[in-house]
């Protein structure tokens, strides 16, 4: 197995192993410690099928629900199908943290690429481990003691479906609910502190007016989206990526209909490894 670094705050490439084969407790104890040194992994050849994908992420831990909005995999529901075209249009050009609206948002993502458009649709993924240790030291001593409302953000559309009914959508938000989180974490395996905040769910700063509220998120969302944090990935059939969700953030860029682009999806909910 090689790892070669991607860039030098986030990302590393594995080339030399076969997730087909026996998934040992020391391969995967290996990957697991390079997820965490490099907070995303991209394992490019991969010939595996949507099972073979789902008992991989279960080496890392317990599998999310099914997605409350996308469809899944035929007989997996535990697989979300990303399936677009030109009559099935992506809603994930944002940057996001996976659903952070949770009060317990999963640790990892794992994302297998099926079909690919011949150019377009790459993926950015965004350290907030560099985006918080770039900031002003005044910021991080306001940021400190600081927390933040999450809620489902653009799903909106989705729950007030095709005729917009309101109701429908104050019900579905009702359901999947909010969360307050601190704006400065510590990854609770390296002790390392990162900024959690994105602008597809976080929607106020707790405690401030909105204006004041608005001024620091987007100021935030400003500083997250800088290129010396980022790296961006150019799909190919079988590439497999996955990401620690705590502290990345990542944008499907949008670029690529009428063309047709399938992805099988994994959440893993908790971090086996913690502990």
């Amino acid at each position: 197995m090689q790892v070669r670094k991607i860039t030098p705050s986030i990302g590393a490439k594995i080339t030399g192993i076969d997730l087909s084969g026996e998934l040992t407790p020391m391969l995967c104890d290996q990957l697991y410690r390079i997820l965490i040194d490099h907070l995303v992994m991209v394992i490019p050849g991969q010939e595996i099928s949507a099972s073979l994908q789902l008992q991989f992420a279960k080496q890392f831990g317990d599998i999310d629900r099914p997605h409350h909005t996308y469809p899944h995999v035929d007989g997996l529901p535990e697989i979300t199908l990303l399936e677009y075209d030109e009559d099935r249009r992506p809603d994930t050009h944002e940057w996001h943290t996976d659903l952070t609206y949770r009060e317990n948002p999963p640790f990892a993502s794992i994302l297998y690429s099926k079909v690919i458009p011949e150019c377009g649709g790459d993926t950015l993924w965004a350290s907030m481990y560099a985006a918080y240790e770039k900031l002003p030291d005044s910021v991080k001593e306001e940021l400190a003691n600081l927390e933040a409302i999450h809620d489902p953000g653009s799903f909106r559309n989705s729950f007030m479906g095709e005729d917009r009914d309101s109701k429908a959508m104050d019900q579905r938000m009702f359901e999947q609910g909010s969360a307050l989180h601190p704006i400065v974490q510590v990854h609770p395996i390296t002790r390392q502190k990162y900024l959690y905040v994105n602008e597809g769910f976080t929607m106020h700063v707790y405690g401030y007016s909105k204006p004041d509220s608005n001024r620091l998120l987007h100021f935030l969302f400003d500083h997250i989206n800088q290129p010396e944090f980022q790296f961006r990935h150019r799909w190919n059939a079988g590439d497999l990526v996955m990401w620690d969700n705590r502290i990345t953030q990542h944008y499907a860029v949008n670029d690529y209909l009428p063309q047709y682009r399938r992805m099988h999806r994994v959440t893993v909910l908790n971090d086996r490894r913690i502990g």
